[in-house]
């Protein structure tokens, strides 16, 4: 059985505050994009196995979020063994949520091809127990087609709010990946948590051409700080016409939204 893992970018993204248990509070827009996007198959199998094409992973099989995925349905139901195929398209820590889409991916492929019966709702439980993007995509895979629509993202990100947003109707989007690696312990380490002067929500609202001046992601000036070559990215897709432009997540990818059909895709079908 296959499915494709797909992206996100961070519209917006305002860290808060430092929790008591490490984490962070923040607030994020949350688009999830088709490209570009992984390819997981999982067969049954006599023995478990993972194999990975495509971009190379820095970590061990069984580090892997798809063999964590597994471990963990495995503790609540009797799965058999099988075989993990990752073929890698998504580029590692550049803020577009790989690997967090693998995982996603991995739970609701295990339900499915083992018919474990379990709802959309436990299913983002155990999400949230791989890492906090990861129910996010639960969501955005498990949507219907053509109903799929950004969702506002809070505290350590496992908080989860459907939005409205009709101005981003019709939209294109371009994303640009540079040969950066930003981790996400660099990224947190540089930033200052702080109260938005604009709630995100407000800033949403207004037209996005305005967005330019008000919606900024809060690790950009560090991360662009240590890599001005980002910052060049961003310019470049406002000299394309980007009527928005900002660094996904932790970074690197920088994305660029227009009106015009010179981008990459489609981001939401006009109503």
């Amino acid at each position: 059985m296959i499915i494709f893992p797909k992206c996100k970018i961070n519209i917006g993204l305002q860290i808060i505050e430092k929790r008591s248990d490490g984490y962070h509070n923040l607030e994020s827009l949350f688009c999830d994009v088709n490209s570009p996007c992984d390819i997981l198959e999982i067969v049954e199998s006599d023995e478990l196995s993972f194999s990975i094409y495509g971009r190379e992973l820095n970590c061990a099989a069984e580090d892997n979020i798809c063999i964590k995925a597994y471990k963990l349905l495995s503790k609540d139901f009797k799965i058999p063994p099988a075989e993990f195929h990752l073929y890698k398209n998504i580029p590692s820590g550049a803020g577009l949520g790989g690997g967090s889409s693998d995982g996603a991916c991995t739970l609701i492929l295990l339900n499915k091809l083992f018919e474990l019966g379990i709802d959309k709702r436990t299913l983002a439980s155990y999400a949230a127990i791989l890492g906090s993007d990861c129910p996010f995509f639960i969501y955005a895979h498990l949507s219907t087609e053509g109903e799929i629509n950004p969702m506002i993202v809070s505290g350590r990100g496992d908080i989860l709010e459907e939005i409205d947003l009709p101005v981003l109707a019709g939209l294109q989007i371009k994303i640009v990946t540079p040969p950066v690696f930003v981790s996400t312990a660099e990224a947190y380490g540089g930033v200052v948590p702080k109260a938005p002067l604009i709630p995100l929500r407000d800033i949403l609202k207004l037209p996005v051409e305005q967005w330019r001046e008000h919606l900024f992601n809060d690790f950009e000036k560090h991360i662009f700080e240590k890599h001005p070559e980002l910052v060049l990215c961003k310019e470049e897709l406002y000299n394309q016409g980007a009527i928005y432009a900002s660094m996904s997540g932790s970074g690197s990818s920088i994305f660029g939204l227009f009106r015009k059909k010179a981008a990459q895709e489609q981001l939401f079908n006009t109503p």
